[in-house]
Parts: C-alpha cells; sequence; structure tokens
C-alpha cells in the first residue's frame, strides 16, 4: 500500500473509542444540517477538480506536495463522500475537467435523471 495511505489507516489506531463515536456523531448532525438546508435543490453542482493532474514523479518524492495535491483534488468531492451523498461527473469538453452533480444520499436514480438532463443542457 501507498506509505501516505497507509499512514492515514494506521493513524486510526490512535483515536479512543470515545473520539471515534463522538467524531461520529458530530457527523450525523452534519449529515441532517445539510440534508435540511439542501432539501429545495435538485442537485449540488461543482468542478470535480480544482486542479489539474499533479506531476507523478513529484508526488512520489515529495511529501509536502504530496499532501498538498491530494488535499486539493479531493476538495470538492469531499463534501459528498463525508455527507454520504450520491455524486456522478459529467465530462466538460476539458482536459482534466469534469462538472459533479451531487445529490441526496441514496439519491442515485433520481441523481441520474438529473444527470441525464445536464448532459443533454450541455450538449
Amino acid at each position: 500500500m501507498y506509505r501516505p495511505i497507509r499512514e492515514r489507516f494506521e493513524a486510526g489506531a490512535d483515536v479512543s473509542g470515545g473520539a471515534y463515536v463522538a467524531a461520529w456523531r458530530r457527523l450525523e448532525a452534519a449529515r441532517k444540517t445539510w440534508a435540511a438546508r439542501m432539501a429545495e435543490f435538485d442537485a449540488v453542482i461543482c468542478p470535480t477538480v480544482p486542479n489539474l493532474p499533479p506531476q507523478v514523479d513529484r508526488l512520489m518524492e515529495d511529501g509536502d506536495y504530496y499532501v498538498t495535491e491530494n488535499l486539493l483534488t479531493l476538495r470538492n468531492t469531499r463534501v459528498g463522500n463525508l455527507m454520504g451523498l450520491a455524486a456522478i461527473t459529467l465530462p466538460a469538453g476539458q482536459p482534466s475537467c469534469g462538472i459533479c452533480l451531487m445529490g441526496t444520499a441514496m439519491g442515485e436514480a433520481r441523481l441520474l435523471r438529473i444527470a441525464a438532463a445536464a448532459e443533454r443542457a450541455l450538449a
């Protein structure tokens, strides 16, 4: 396993059970807040990633560069992961550029219909 990823997993050993439960409760509260605030919208739209692909050789050799590029690459989609949302990316006609649509948790069927309509509108 790639060392920086393995280290992230291994860091979980330092988290107490109480801290884990407390963090999970905060996440559940954040998910409820997100769902309430986004309820009137069909989807959240954003660029899938805010950057171009990083330099692979530098990623492997420069730990600081890896951390910076990794966090930047995941920045826009991380909210969908944390909130447990359905998400889809549509190509935008530019290299390394996509349009991300995030719907509701367990809302894949509806999000696919929204994505198909967006794809037709953007064609």
